[in-house]
């Protein structure tokens, strides 16, 4: 009987040795399963980091054009947001006896007085306020008129007094319009008073064109920290970080299968790119831009075309 069970144990225990394989078959077979992923070189090119800061459009020059005697405010053909030449008429001034005497040269033209003062603009600018209507009374020294000297239009740049060393007068920036449109700006002055409330101190930013913009216009500036005309630039997708922001790293293909993890140190940001200052890659080297996240130090991946 001995003899019978013998081999049949020998058998059992190949079957269970040949099912234990087959199990293990799909473990090895997941192994090998490649990321798919995209991949680019590193370009060298001129990159520059800038910091945007909010600005207000204004004019710096108003005047107020007065009554230069006591009378009625006649001939004001002007309006709010009219522009004005130079030496234009603006309003005429009627006195009072030239109104009272105006009754009795009815009678008598002997008496024709007409006792009318015209007063000019003495800029070229915008009427921004009329502070006394047609046939209104005003006494010598009352505004009339405000007008806004174009020459003197504006931005009031708000910085942060930690940037302040970014927004030195004679630096040139470039302005934002809410409409998506761009003029070119340079910095002239600094004002002496910081904002209490915002600790803001406000940069007077001169258009280099002439723009014909509104009062209080909120605008941005874009002011350039840094710049590099010869860095190594790579993707923003290509560098990756860890939770604090401190430690980051690129993936970079051996071949077409295989990508390493491997430090970086980063330098200036400006838009989608990123400054390499080490390691010095090659032109020829690829970095893999997109399918990287979460992707470990050593990784097979598939390239896609």
């Amino acid at each position: 009987m001995k003899i019978i069970y013998y081999p049949l144990s020998i058998l059992l225990l190949l079957a269970l040795v040949n099912c234990k394989n087959r199990v293990a078959a799909p473990d090895t077979a997941g192994s090998m399963v490649k990321t798919p992923v995209t991949v680019t070189t590193v370009n060298t090119s001129a990159i520059a980091e800038t910091i945007v800061l909010n600005a207000t459009s204004a004019f710096l020059k108003k005047n107020e054009v007065r009554a230069n005697t006591g009378g009625y405010v006649r001939d004001l053909n002007v309006n709010p947001g009219q522009m004005v030449k130079l030496g234009s008429l603006l309003f005429t001034i009627k006195t009072k006896e030239a109104q009272a005497l105006s009754r009795l040269s009815e009678k008598d033209s002997m008496l024709g007085i007409r006792g009318q003062i015209r007063v000019l603009a003495p800029v070229s600018g915008i009427i921004s306020n009329i502070a006394n209507q047609l046939d209104s009374y005003v006494n010598d020294g009352d505004v009339v008129v405000t007008l806004a000297d174009l020459k003197s239009f504006v931005f009031i740049l708000h910085v942060p007094f930690e940037q302040k060393a970014y927004a030195e007068p004679g630096k040139k920036c470039t302005i934002h319009l809410p409409d998506g449109s761009t003029i070119n700006g340079k910095i002239t002055s600094r004002l002496s008073e910081v904002d209490l409330s915002s600790q803001t101190q406000s940069y007077i930013v001169t258009p280099l064109s002439n723009p014909s913009l509104p009062e209080n216009l909120v605008v941005t500036v874009e002011l350039e920290k840094s710049f590099n005309e010869s860095a190594q630039v790579v993707d923003k997708s290509c560098v990756l970080s860890d939770e604090t922001m401190e430690n980051f790293w690129v993936m970079k293909l051996l071949n077409d299968t295989t990508a390493v993890k491997i430090p970086v140190k980063r330098g200036m940001s400006s838009g989608e790119r990123i400054e390499i200052l080490s390691p010095q890659f090659m032109p020829d080297e690829r970095l893999i831009s997109s399918g990287s996240y979460g992707l470990p130090d050593t990784a097979l991946v598939s390239i896609i075309k």
